[in-house]
């Protein structure tokens, strides 16, 4: 793709402009989010970007999507490799995505699309995958509007070793909805709060959890892609302010054994002028709705990869963790794995399978396809589960291991143009099981503590 055909309107930089003519940004972050979540790119000086970059990208090698958690480059990925040279990608800025960072002085940050050798978008990569999504939405004249909300665990750094496990958390008892915080919690909640308002996305609340150091983040209801794009910053936010005040922001799916942190997708569809379509009248459920926690039932057994992409993401699955263990749905309930919550016009639908460690692009991208599959196929939802849901053996188990959700995605029920294309499905079933050998053939403290246990 040529720089002109790729050039984006100059007035949408304008705010990024002004900020670097009144020195207030002398360093742009280009990013672009990576399999698991996490902000790669460059830092580049802010007059050079206006000049240059905002304009015509930049590169980076591909690589970038598809490494594991250590950054190690791995064979097997047609994106990037041995075979292929370890070659370029570009990124190409999002004029509508654009921040001006709290947490770092005289820095903005802007997303970026990958784009291939072909000139196309970079079709694995997550942020295109979720777009794909709400492409297909838009064009059944359908908009998605979703809130996330995330728990992450808090605790003391270590000075002498600061990946020594476990922690000590900032708080060592149950402090769950409570008012009366330690100053240092306070602190970073106000330092928290004010950063990520002034990017204009104020959090809707923040509370203490019942875990040891647990604290949950609430955000208002917002564009997916959006929503999507300010977790990530929020995840930089609260580990960088953390670092600052000598703590560590752990975003782990299961921080401790038996302890789980999520990260809940709330979810409404809007049809034409804006009409809720999971409207409810009289008590009623509407087809839309019921059809929707079809799809999701049928669909999401077999979309693990996408919303619990680590080995750790399913050791959260325990009975009594708030998190689900059967593929249920229910009013209200939270032991079930789709919840449904509010009334009226303001009923809606709960995802509570994905963990604090997901890649909200792709569990975005797994629900709102999810979603689709039931509006298109109409499949009847079982009864909504009454009770805990936690034991029932007739109920369909959430997978157990990464390597259960590896099996499982053969039997994926979309077709292959909806979501997982061949490409797609191929680079993230390699990832997994790169994450699987890690963990086959190394040594865990748990193994030592075993192992070196007199007898």
């Amino acid at each position: 793709m040529s720089e002109t055909s790729r050039r984006p309107e100059a007035p949408y930089f304008a705010a990024l402009c002004e900020l670097v003519e009144r020195g207030a940004a002398d360093t742009v972050l280009l990013a672009v989010p990576d399999m698991l979540g996490r902000l790669k790119g460059k830092r580049i000086d802010a007059h050079h970007f206006v000049d240059r970059v905002a304009f015509g990208g930049s590169d980076v090698c591909a690589y970038v999507l598809a490494t594991d958690v250590d950054n190690r480059a791995l064979d097997g990925f047609a994106l990037a490799s041995a075979e292929t040279g370890y070659g370029d990608v570009s990124l190409l800025p999002d004029p509508g995505a654009v921040y001006q960072l709290g947490w770092m002085k005289r820095t903005a940050l802007v997303f970026a699309d990958a784009i291939g050798r072909d000139g196309g978008p970079v079709s694995v990569a997550p942020r295109q995958i979720l777009q794909r999504q709400l492409a297909r939405l838009a064009s059944r004249g359908i908009t998605a509007r979703v809130g996330l909300e995330t728990e992450f665990v808090l605790s003391y750094a270590d000075a002498t070793d600061s990946h020594r496990r476990p922690l000590r958390p900032v708080f060592d008892r149950n402090l769950d909805y409570a008012l009366d915080h330690p100053r240092l919690l306070t602190r970073f909640f106000e330092e928290l709060q004010e950063c990520l308002g002034a990017m204009g996305w104020p959090v809707e609340a923040v509370k203490t959890e019942g875990a040891p150091g647990q604290v949950e983040v609430t955000f208002p209801y917002g564009d997916p892609l959006r929503a999507a794009d300010i977790h990530l910053l929020f995840q930089h936010a609260a580990r960088t302010l953390a670092e600052q005040a000598g703590l560590v922001a752990n975003f782990m799916a299961a921080p401790a054994t038996g302890i789980g942190s999520s990260c809940h997708i709330h979810l409404s569809l809007q049809g034409r002028d804006k009409v809720p379509l999971f409207a409810e009248t009289e008590g009623r459920m509407p087809d839309a709705a019921r059809y929707a926690v079809g799809g999701l039932l049928d669909v999401l057994p077999h979309l693990g990869l996408l919303y619990a992409p680590t080995a750790n993401s399913y050791k959260r699955y325990v009975p009594g963790t708030f998190a689900p263990t059967t593929f249920t749905w229910g009013r209200d309930n939270r032991t079930c794995a789709i919840r449904v919550v509010g009334r009226g016009e303001n009923l809606h639908l709960e995802n509570r399978l994905p963990g604090a460690d997901t890649n909200p692009y792709l569990a975005l991208a797994a629900t709102l396809a999810a979603v689709l599959a039931g509006l298109d196929h109409k499949p009847e939802p079982t009864q909504p589960y009454i009770g805990s849901a936690f034991d029932d053996p007739q109920a369909p188990p959430v997978p157990g291991s990464l390597q259960e959700a590896l099996d499982a995605l053969q039997g994926c029920p979309l077709p292959a143009q909806d979501l997982l294309t061949p490409e797609v499905a191929a680079h993230y079933r390699n990832a997994a099981r790169h994450e699987l050998a890690v963990h086959r053939t190394t040594v865990t403290d748990l193994d030592l503590h075993r192992g070196l246990t007199p007898a």
